[in-house]
């Protein structure tokens, strides 16, 4: 129901007898409010007051001139097959929030991969610093033997000749010294540059002594237990899973998207008139015009083919996370069986090395006691020294890679932040 200003037939008194301008003018506002719904519709309310003027010498039969009307209408939209359903809208909402759980996995893993950097370029500064003992050690080694043939040839008992080789052998030890030296600047710089320090902090010259002594001891390690817990911890699982059900939304989303619109939409509204806008306003909330309707609009495009299209592209999509997360498994299965065989590995270098080691000292000993006995030559006992420094470098090459190969395997189990009991905020 609406109220009339006018007849409906007729706007003056009599019969028009010729063309006659009709002067109407009018004013109007309006407000509009819409808010979606969970459930893909929406709600409007819409509020439209307006002031009508019709000229007073044509226009005779109205009840207000000026006039005042005020519509308030509610309308609500809803959805039923396309963009209907909570699901439905809420699609979008999950993606953003399974992308920001892959962007944090991602920013995990690399926080471990840095971590695990680190750690292995620490056993490298160990094995520098362990290495050049050895070096000093084999160069204090010749130094001695330098010294008593030196003491034998004064005495002549022992040639110049041996004296020389002597000589020659430790300039050689000399050089290795340095380099070893050397060596260990440059992993301290590579350490430092890893732990992110300031300009000026690591434009000074400071030496890092390394507090953490290496592992020899074997962990009892279980191979399926390991993949479990990689298999679990694992972000790029995660991120594999994250993006799998991002893929299966946007699926559903596209399959939704090829049916027809049909929404329903219902109406309601309050209508009033007045001489003035106070009177207008008290006539359009006092109820006694109302006016209601309801329906459904039906649409689809003919063919529809590039929803289809996009439908059709989601479900490749699909399929490819399906298959990613599966081949994200299996690497994650191999690399724990690699890490895992290298650890054992790794720990029986240390002991094939260690008996080297023993061996190549007890040889030594052995000919340097031939040496004093006139058995042998200065060159044999070099040659021993060589093999008992090479001997021990074997060794300490071995347990730093038993230890890295240990910090590989916590990287590949992604357990390095368990290790030292740090956690991510």
């Amino acid at each position: 129901m609406s109220p009339l200003n006018r007849p409906v037939f007729g706007g003056t008194i009599g019969n028009l007898k010729q063309i006659t301008t009709f002067d109407q003018r009018n004013e109007s506002v309006t407000l509009d409010a819409m808010t979606n719904l969970l459930t893909g519709g929406n709600v409007d309310l819409n509020y439209s007051p307006s002031r009508t003027n019709v000229n007073q010498n044509v226009a005779t039969g109205f009840l207000f001139n000026p006039s005042y009307t005020g519509g308030l209408v509610l309308t609500l939209t809803q959805p039923l097959l396309r963009n209907a359903g909570i699901d439905v809208t809420k699609t979008f909402i999950h993606i953003a929030q399974n992308n920001a759980i892959v962007e944090e996995h991602i920013f995990r893993d690399r926080v471990l991969t840095v971590l695990a950097t680190v750690e292995q370029t620490y056993w490298e500064v160990v094995f520098a610093n362990e290495n050049l003992k050895v070096a000093e050690a084999a160069l204090k080694a010749a130094q001695e033997l330098l010294a008593g043939n030196r003491a034998k040839a004064k005495a002549g008992v022992m040639s110049i000749v041996d004296v020389l080789q002597a000589e020659a052998a430790v300039a050689t030890r000399v050089e290795q010294v340095l380099v070893a030296d050397k060596t260990i600047r440059d992993q301290e710089d590579q350490l430092r540059r890893l732990l992110n320090p300031a300009e000026e902090d690591l434009r000074q010259d400071l030496r890092l002594t390394p507090l953490d002594q290496p592992v020899v001891t074997l962990e009892p390690i279980s191979l399926q237990e390991a993949i479990d817990i990689a298999i679990e911890q694992r972000p790029e699982i995660v991120q594999a899973k994250k993006n799998m059900e991002s893929s299966d939304l946007n699926t559903k989303f596209a399959k939704n998207q090829t049916l027809p619109t049909l929404s329903f939409q219902g109406t309601t509204g309050l209508a009033g008139l007045g001489g003035n806008y106070p009177d207008s306003v008290n006539n359009n909330f006092n109820g006694n015009y109302y006016n209601y309707g309801a329906g459904l609009v039906l649409s689809y495009p003919l063919g529809n083919r590039s929803a289809w299209s996009t439908y059709n592209k989601r479900q490749l999509e699909e399929k490819n996370a399906e298959a990613s997360l599966v081949s994200v498994r299996q690497q994650i299965i191999v690399g724990v069986r690699e890490a895992v065989r290298r650890v054992q590995t790794d720990f029986k270098r240390i002991e094939t090395t260690r008996s080297a080691r023993i061996m190549a000292e007890k040889q030594l000993q052995a000919e340097q006691e031939r040496l004093k006995v006139g058995l042998s030559i200065t060159r044999f006992v070099l040659e021993f020294q060589r093999d008992l420094a090479t001997a021990q470098g074997n060794e300490l090459r071995a347990t730093i890679d038993y230890n890295k190969s240990l910090s590989n395997l916590a990287r590949n189990k992604a357990t390095t932040l368990d290790r030292y009991n740090l956690q991510l905020n």
